[in-house]
Order: structure tokens, then C-alpha cells, then sequence
């Protein structure tokens, strides 16, 4: 009673074997594939097993029933069309069975032709809505590859290959592994779908109780072959350590490569009983990762010239710092206040490293100055002159630079004053960038805090108390409040850590 692998997959239920044995017979010389069932519970074993694109169910059997059988099959496997048969009809019966998922009814006794006529024009239905979900797919994945081409952040492209592959392949898991350059691979990322947790799988302990994946095997199989797309045991010995407390359904690995080079791999596990991977979903999450590979790969590059940029940047600040024994170490303490002053505020963890960089750079500048800084005494007018020009040479150092965008206000504004008195632009208030006012305490209390050719440093308590003194002139009055709460509590901490302090 089985027809060819791509003929249509029918599965009859009903209670009664004349009548099972007798649509089998006359479905399967229509050209469709056909098993049967006698009863509910017997068909989910059969839909967790294989595919099936149409139930055809009696309504009264034993164990489970038609109805009972249709919400299983509208919460498990929704794309499968129901229809159900009853000799008990009545239309507030036809109405109940329609409106919990079925597509249509059939009356006993039947004729044979009204059953095929009405499998014929479900199998149509399911075919139209597959279509119109492969439209919905290729728009979806349209966007998806405008999106990862249009990012340089390797951490953008990895997320929206991770949450492709889980939307439009509907994956329970996904797994990002790239080279780590010196041979090896690593884990990049992990993602669950969201209805895949605890709830639904009480056992799951962390996630490697997913497993995790062999990628000695991954690289040797991609050596012979280009697709992986596996099920149950033979997926299992792509894993160095096997899933524990869930079994795995499916899986499908994709190769990351550019220039003919391995850089990584993506797979998507089921875990779902009855729900594999089918061929359509892996060629998907192949172009996915074709249109990742070269985004991964431009994302990479970036930041290695953004880590580039940015040491030799530092390199310029630490050289300032270093022209002579009283400012060693300036921009790197700078950076160390202002970020747990930024932390004290609140900001989010990506402000806080642009305030911490922007710290780390505010004197930059002074690479332009070409003068001693630190002679003993007073600068003179020209001099001085010269030194209040330092913000806006940092300026222009790192505003040509586009990823160093973000530090830019804080170097160029962190001698404004809250009162307006400050430079370069004479800003007032909060007309003044954050970064800049967090930039403008850290600084001067490290230069009071240190040693100058022209004076000693000040005692801790002596600088707070100028601190809290110029806040609502020098500094805003609530930044200052903070830092001086923020760098007491750090004292504090490193005094019960048996850390040194600085007087």
C-alpha cells in the first residue's frame, strides 16, 4: 500500500479494519502513499516517526478519538492537513471539528470519489500554503542577507545568522563555531528558541546537556561531502559529547569558508520528536551561511583594524603620559575613575567602555603641543595658549577614524566647565556631553591626586573636598556627587581586599 517516497503521505485512522483496509486500497491505487492506523494514539506514533501530510480520522474510537487526535495534531504537527469522517454527523458537530483545525468532514457511509475529491483539494490547500511559506522564506532570508552584508560588528552578523536559522529553519537550538586561527574552533555562540526551555524540558541541566559538537568529525566529513543533514543515531556520532536528558531529532551543519579556507560552521538541532530537518530547511541555512561566511570574514578584518587603530592610538596617549616621570600612568588612572564613575551612573556596559576609552585617549592632543607641559612654575600666556588647544588636536586625530566616533566628545570637551567658562567651545551645562563631564572629575582629581614639577600631590580628602567644592562651577554638581560616593566605595573595597591605597 505504499507508493513512491514523493507521493503524497496519507495516513488513515478509524477503528474498523474493513474500512482502514479498504480506503488504503482504493487511496493507494489513486497514487498515494498510505498507512493506517486504529486509533489516536497509534497515528501519533506514526507522525512521530514519518511524514505525513494528510490524516484522514474517523470521529468515535476508542483510546483517543478523532477530536482528540486533531488537537494533538494542531499543537504538534500543524502542517498536517485533517479531515474527519463520522457517522454520527451533525453540523454542530462539522462546526466543532472545523474550528479545532480541521479542514474538512466526511459523512459514513461515503463515496469513494467524495473521499479522493476531498483528499485531492486538501493536498492542494497544503500545497499552496508550503508555497506561500517558501515566498514568506525567501523575502525572510532577502532581508536577512541585506542585514548581515550591511554590518561590520561580527557580534550583529552572528546574532542575525542565529536568529535566521531559528525563525525560518525552526531550529530548537542553534550553534555558531569559528576557527580560532591557530587550528582549532570554539564555540561562538549558543542560541535556544524560546519556546525550547526548562518548561518544556524540566531535565535540561545548562546548555551543554544539548551536547556538543565534534568538530574533528564536522572538518573530516566536509573533507568527502558538502551537505550534512542527519537524524537521531547517525547524527549522534557527530558529537564529542552527547546530548543528556533530551534526544535529538535532527541535525543540520552548514561549512563556513572563504577562499577555500574553513572558518567555521553553523548547525541547527531538533530536539523535538517527529520533527526533522527536511531538505528544503538545509538549503536555506546553506544560503545563510554562504551570504555569513564573507560577512563573518569583513567583520573580523574590521575589528582587527579597529584593535590596530586602537592600540596605536594608545600607543600615542601612553608616549604623552610618558614624556616625562610625573604624567606616567595619567590616561590609564583617567580611565580606571571614569569608569567606575560611569558604572556608578548607571550606564550600560557599552557606554561604559566608550567612556573608559574616551578616558584612556582625552590627551591625545598633546602629541601637537610642541612645548614642555611639565616645566617647573606657571605656563606662560603663549604657552597656555598652546596647552588649550590640546582638546581640539584630539579632534582631530581620532575624528577621521569612524569606528572612534563615539570618544570623540569626550576628548574634545573635557576642559568645558558646567559654569561655561571652560574650552574649547565655552560650553555650558548640559550642553556639555556626558562622557565629557565624567572625563572632566576623573582627570583633575588624578592631577591633584599626583605629583606635579611644580607641586606636590594633595591628600585624598583634601582633593574630594575641591571636588565637592567646584561642583556647580567647574564640574555638574551631580556628576561630582557620584564620582565622590563612586571612588570612597572603591577605596572602601580595595581596603577589604588588602589592596594598596593611594593617600
Amino acid at each position: 500500500m505504499v507508493a513512491g517516497t514523493d507521493a503524497p503521505q496519507i495516513l488513515v485512522v478509524d477503528d474498523e479494519q474493513v474500512i482502514r483496509e479498504i480506503l488504503a486500497d482504493f487511496l493507494a491505487m489513486e497514487g498515494f502513499s498510505v498507512r493506517t492506523a486504529k486509533n489516536g494514539e497509534e497515528a501519533l506514533k506514526h507522525l512521530s516517526r514519518s511524514r505525513v501530510d494528510l490524516v484522514l480520522s474517523d470521529l468515535k474510537m476508542p483510546s483517543m478519538g478523532g477530536i482528540e487526535l486533531l488537537q494533538a495534531i494542531s499543537e504538534h504537527a500543524p502542517n498536517v492537513v485533517t479531515i474527519i469522517m463520522t457517522g454520527f454527523g451533525t453540523v454542530e458537530t462539522a462546526i466543532d471539528a472545523m474550528k479545532r483545525g480541521a479542514y474538512d468532514y466526511i459523512m459514513k457511509p461515503f463515496k469513494m470519489e467524495e473521499v479522493v475529491h476531498c483528499v485531492r483539494r486538501g493536498l492542494d490547500k497544503r500545497k499552496l500554503e508550503a508555497e506561500n511559506m517558501r515566498l514568506r522564506e525567501a523575502l525572510s532570508l532577502y532581508k536577512v542577507s541585506e542585514a548581515i552584508a550591511a554590518s561590520l560588528s561580527l557580534d550583529e552578523v552572528i546574532h542575525t545568522v542565529t536568529a535566521a536559522a531559528l525563525d525560518e529553519v525552526g531550529a530548537d537550538m542553534v550553534s555558531v563555531l569559528l576557527d580560532d586561527g591557530e587550528g582549532g574552533f570554539f564555540e561562538r555562540e549558543r542560541r535556544l528558541h524560546p519556546d525550547f526551555n526548562s518548561d518544556r524540558v524540566p531535565e535540561l541541566d545548562g546548555p551543554e546537556s544539548l551536547g556538543v559538537l565534534s568538530t574533528e568529525a564536522l572538518v573530516a566529513h566536509f573533507a568527502e561531502e558538502r551537505r550534512f543533514r542527519m537524524h537521531r543515531d547517525r547524527a549522534l556520532t557527530f558529537f564529542s559529547t552527547p546530548p543528556s536528558g533530551v534526544t535529538l531529532e535532527s541535525l543540520v551543519v552548514t561549512h563556513l569558508a572563504m577562499s577555500g579556507r574553513t572558518i567555521g560552521f553553523m548547525a541547527a538541532a531538533s530536539y523535538t520528536p517527529g520533527k526533522s530537518f527536511e531538505e528544503g530547511q538545509r538549503k536555506l541555512l546553506s544560503i545563510v551561511s554562504d551570504r555569513a561566511a564573507a560577512a563573518v570574514e569583513n567583520a573580523r578584518l574590521y575589528e582587527d583594524l579597529k584593535a590596530t587603530f586602537s592600540q596605536t592610538i594608545r600607543g600615542l596617549a601612553s608616549a604623552i603620559d610618558k614624556m616625562d616621570r610625573y604624567t606616567a600612568g595619567h590616561s590609564e588612572r583617567v580611565a580606571a575613575y571614569a569608569q567606575i564613575l560611569a558604572i556608578k551612573l548607571g550606564l550600560p556596559k557599552d557606554k561604559v567602555e566608550i567612556v573608559r576609552q574616551a578616558a584612556l585617549m582625552h590627551d591625545v592632543g598633546k602629541i601637537g603641543c610642541v612645548m614642555n607641559l611639565n616645566k617647573p612654575g606657571v605656563l606662560t600666556e603663549q604657552e597656555y595658549a598652546v596647552f588649550k588647544q590640546h582638546p581640539e588636536f584630539g579632534r582631530d586625530i581620532l575624528e577621521p577614524i569612524k569606528f572612534l566616533e563615539p570618544i570623540v566628545p569626550g576628548v574634545h570637551f573635557h576642559h568645558e566647565r558646567w559654569d561655561g567658562l571652560g574650552y574649547p567651545l565655552g560650553l555650558k551645562a548640559q550642553e556639555i556631553p556626558l562622557i565629557a563631564r565624567i572625563i572632566s572629575v576623573a582627570d583633575v582629581y588624578d592631577a591633584m591626586t599626583s605629583d606635579r614639577a611644580y607641586r606636590k600631590a594633595l591628600p585624598h580628602d583634601a582633593t574630594l573636598s575641591e571636588v565637592k567644592r567646584c561642583a556647580g562651577s567647574q564640574f555638574d554638581p551631580d556628576v561630582a556627587n557620584e564620582f565622590i560616593e563612586a571612588i570612597e566605595r572603591d577605596r572602601t573595597a580595595r581596603q577589604e581586599r588588602g589592596d594598596p591605597i593611594p593617600d
